[in-house]
């Protein structure tokens, strides 16, 4: 793990976020590098960003959070500016154990060595491998629109399936879902993220277009399979561990979810989180997936008394 390098570079996505935030990579492993902003002053607190995002989801909520925090928002390995390594054999370089080590080494290179954790879509599994693993490190930990891995694939319904197509189709091997997604990366994320509640109405057009960006990146299609494929094999290996030993996170979780989304119609997020954590609560919020787009204020006062809670 190396030292963080600074960098004053100019960056697409500069315009979404205040003057006063800094970008910076840091090397977790050889070849492996972290692409992050950091941004306010105070406690540490951890943003992790979903699929198919890059760390700019958070740009509506992060002006109120830096006020309180001193807020890192990672891209995630196989995401955004990050490196895009090649999957290995058990995609176990991708797996959430992994990609929950990264962000320790991220957190531990700013000098955090224990934090709260703000997560989204697949940012969260990897926020719940985090805490699982390293549960001295995670304080808090406050998880949006998701149910255990474990809990949805065991519990896939047709519904399920036609609304989360993409889970099925990632996981495809190698090369036919990068192939098809590399023919129009833009057209990827119309189709994903333009087909749900809100539609492209939810997106700052900056915001949309960072995405689509990211998309075009080399390696970018394959990472993002590639963190698929291991959620629908090592990730469940690992989950299924802990439930024989009957591990259950032990800081206190938050989950909040949308109430037009896909996760409230086919899971009950209560009652999943509780049966791998215990001290859970939570409720929905008037959107859908996209939580910290569609509804930030909503977030900002579900979550913030949550986070800042014994500071």
């Amino acid at each position: 793990m190396s030292a963080p390098t600074f960098t004053t570079d100019p960056h697409p996505a500069d315009p979404l976020f205040p003057a006063a935030s800094r970008r910076l990579f840091i090397d977790v492993e050889p070849g492996v590098r972290i692409h992050a902003r950091v941004c306010g002053d105070g406690p540490p607190l951890l943003l992790i960003h979903g699929h198919p995002q890059t760390l700019a989801i958070w740009h509506r909520v992060l002006p109120a959070l830096a006020a309180r925090f001193t807020v890192v928002m990672p891209d995630l390995r196989g995401y955004g500016d990050s490196s895009k390594p090649v999957g290995d054999a058990d995609h176990g370089n991708y797996s959430k154990r992994r990609m929950a080590l990264d962000l320790v080494a991220v957190m531990t290179a700013l000098g955090h060595a224990r934090f709260r954790v703000l997560a989204h879509d697949r940012g969260a599994r990897v926020a719940h491998r985090m805490a699982a693993d390293h549960p001295l490190a995670v304080e808090r930990l406050a998880l949006l629109d998701i149910a255990p891995t474990l809990a949805m694939y065991e519990q896939t319904t047709e519904a399920f399936a036609r609304a989360y197509w993409h889970w099925f189709f990632l996981i495809q091997p190698a090369p036919m879902p990068e192939r098809l997604i590399e023919a129009d990366p833009a057209a990827y994320a119309l189709d994903v993220m333009g087909r749900r509640h809100a539609g492209l109405a939810a997106f700052d057009p900056r915001a949309f277009a960072e995405y689509q960006r990211a998309l075009t990146l080399p390696g970018a299609a394959h990472g993002m399979c590639e963190d698929y494929r291991a959620a629908a094999g090592i990730d469940l290996d690992h989950d299924r561990a802990d439930r024989d030993r009957g591990l259950r996170l032990p800081m206190p979780l938050r989950v909040f979810w949308g109430a037009q989304g896909v996760v409230a119609r086919c899971f009950d997020p209560l009652r999943e989180w509780r049966r791998v954590a215990a001290d859970v609560d939570g409720g929905a919020l008037p959107c859908g997936h996209y939580i910290p787009e569609e509804a930030p204020d909503a977030l900002l006062t579900a979550a913030m008394p949550f986070l800042s809670e014994g500071l």
